[in-house]
């Protein structure tokens, strides 16, 4: 079911706001701040990086799984979680995030 609401709210993003995902630029990376864990994105990273590391897709898996199958990933790949929520119709919500970001916070560093 929630591959269902993630389809619906994917729908959502490309009739509202598929021109901004496609012309914003992905979010630059404190590299500095990340010290702890520069080799992991975090949650303020697009959503391309999270799937692109083995770890953080795990992650992205165990509680939104199938993000990076969905036919609309393209159009969302380069925004962050926290940018596609208000386009989810609920299914990512803030209590997600927060779940997602402690898991990531988590990760053993390289």
């Amino acid at each position: 079911m929630s591959k269902t609401l993630f389809a619906a709210a994917a729908a959502s993003l490309l009739l509202v706001g598929a021109a901004s995902a496609q012309t914003a630029p992905a979010p630059a990376q404190d590299h500095a701040h990340d010290e702890h864990h520069a080799a992991h994105p975090t949650i303020d990273s697009p959503i391309e990086a999270l799937v692109n590391d083995p770890a953080t897709k795990a992650v992205l898996e165990k509680h939104l799984p199938g993000m990076d199958k969905h036919p609309a990933y393209g159009q969302f790949k380069g925004m962050t979680l926290r940018q596609v929520a208000p386009y989810s119709q609920g299914n990512i919500t803030d209590e997600k995030i927060a779940a997602i970001e402690a898991d990531l916070k988590a990760l053993p560093t390289e």
